[in-house]
């Protein structure tokens, strides 16, 4: 099993910054991709940012140039950081952790996720 823990939310002004952290702990050690998302209340949930098993990034064209993730492994632990630079009122939303483990040869996969991190931009 795994857990995966957001930390960081806050409130902001608009053009601050501001850095989320994401820990992944349990059995890590078949994480794969880890991901960054936000939802705001009547929308789907929505890619952020992304970080492939294979090295790959992917981040949403609304924060291309302001948002970047990043990803440190330890024996036990996998962090998955997002720094967020010019942030914007409509960046407002819960940010969720994604973590994706993959369970078997034929590359089956199980997400977990966080309990979400609420962003508030204003000012």
């Amino acid at each position: 099993q795994v857990q995966v823990v957001e930390s960081g939310g806050d409130l902001v002004q608009p053009g601050g910054s501001l850095r989320l952290s994401c820990e992944a702990s349990g059995r890590v050690f078949n994480i794969n991709t880890m991901g960054w998302y936000r939802q705001v209340p009547g929308k789907r949930r929505e890619l952020v940012a992304e970080l492939t098993g294979g090295g790959g990034t992917m981040y949403a064209d609304s924060v291309k140039g302001r948002f970047t993730v990043a990803r440190d492994n330890t024996k036990n632990r996998v962090y998955l950081q997002l720094q967020m630079n010019g942030l914007k009122p409509e960046d407002t939303a819960v940010y969720y952790c994604k973590a994706e483990s993959v369970v078997n040869v034929e590359g089956a996969r199980v997400v977990h996720w966080g309990q979400g991190a609420q962003v508030t931009v204003s000012g």
